[in-house]
């Protein structure tokens, strides 16, 4: 089964695919400065953001009045997500991949991660309601432990005073691992198999749980890590014959 793109009809496969080819020929080195190179798209990826967010408002009151998504929406949202994907692998959140990301919202064949989410057709207006802050809590909590979470604020009374206490930000299990995975990269030189594995599959649950917390889908998200590069749910073989 495949997921379905065309405008207007429901996906009859997965919604949410979630790709990256098995590292190979990865450099020793060059992830010391991929931060540095990582930079010109941390900027644009700040402002896509922001259009994201902003767009999802908007197609909150869309499903709403009409029960669909709107179609061009639809098409920059994705976009945002698989440009954002592909920075991921290439980053700080795989190091998956040497080649460096392309600045394109279009999904391109011959790179080596991909993100597809099947355009829905009709979606309940009962479920946008309270899908992107309740039913996905769940998703949050697992989510947060897999990737971490920034520093917050929190308000406190201390001794019949009101002070501002500062939670301190907290690295989660994919940033451990990638780091582990480093460290074998520069005396090794390769990335342990396995552990590419579990953090492709951890990526993998957070992209589905963002698709369906930004009101991309009506599937609920598995609880369910998949494993490995490849998404379980793609069919056998891929057309761009870019996966292993």
């Amino acid at each position: 089964m495949s997921a379905v793109l065309a405008e207007g009809r429901r996906p009859v496969g997965p919604p949410v695919l979630v790709d990256v080819g098995a590292p190979a020929d990865l450099s020793r080195w060059l992830w010391l400065v991929k931060w540095v190179l990582l930079v010109p798209h941390v900027v644009v990826l700040v402002f896509l953001w922001i259009a994201f967010g902003a767009l999802t408002v908007v197609v909150f009151f869309a499903i709403l009045l009409t029960a669909r998504y709107p179609a061009g929406i639809f098409r920059f949202n994705v976009g945002v997500l698989r440009w954002t994907w592909r920075v991921t692998a290439y980053g700080y959140g795989v190091l998956g991949t040497d080649r460096y990301a392309p600045f394109t919202l279009a999904d391109v064949p011959d790179y080596p991660a991909h993100l597809e989410i099947a355009q829905p057709g009709r979606l309940s207006r009962g479920l946008v309601l309270v899908k992107w802050w309740l039913l996905a809590l769940p998703h949050y909590v697992v989510v947060a432990l897999f990737l971490g979470a920034g520093s917050s604020q929190t308000v406190e009374t201390v001794s019949g005073e009101t002070v501002v206490v500062d939670t301190p930000p907290y690295v989660g299990l994919v940033g451990v691992l990638v780091l582990f995975a480093a460290v074998v990269l520069l005396f090794r030189g390769r990335y342990p198999h396995g552990m590419f594995d579990l953090v492709v599959g951890m990526q993998r649950w957070a992209w589905r749980v963002t698709a369906y917390a930004a009101l991309m889908t009506d599937v609920y998200p598995p609880f369910r890590l998949d494993l490995g590069g490849r998404d379980p749910a793609r069919p056998p073989t891929h057309p761009t014959g870019a996966l292993p």
